[in-house]
């Protein structure tokens, strides 16, 4: 079974995700701002979610972890819980 590891920021709205977005691809380290922005309890970890398998996040999180591309800050990606940058730190 294929399995993953993650890290994500979890914001109210999309243009707070946009503006995250811009910050960490000029160069803002994304576990940092995880902590100082995420409304997720992984922010105090610098957003990581550690390893999952598909099915176990919204289907929403599970279609970019496992397809897109290892490395990138990925988003935003809206769930029910509100906008997430995701950064796809490995994948089996």
């Amino acid at each position: 079974m294929s399995s993953a590891a993650a890290r994500h920021i979890l914001v109210n709205t999309e243009e707070e995700c946009l503006k995250l977005k811009i910050e960490i691809e000029a160069g803002t380290n994304f576990a940092e701002s995880a902590k100082k922005h995420s409304k997720c309890p992984s922010g105090t970890e610098g957003g990581s979610l550690g390893e999952f398998h598909p099915g176990q996040m919204v289907p929403e999180f599970d279609k970019v972890v496992f397809n897109e591309e290892i490395g990138k800050v990925h988003g935003p990606v809206k769930t029910q819980f509100g906008y997430h940058l995701i950064e796809i730190t490995s994948r089996t």
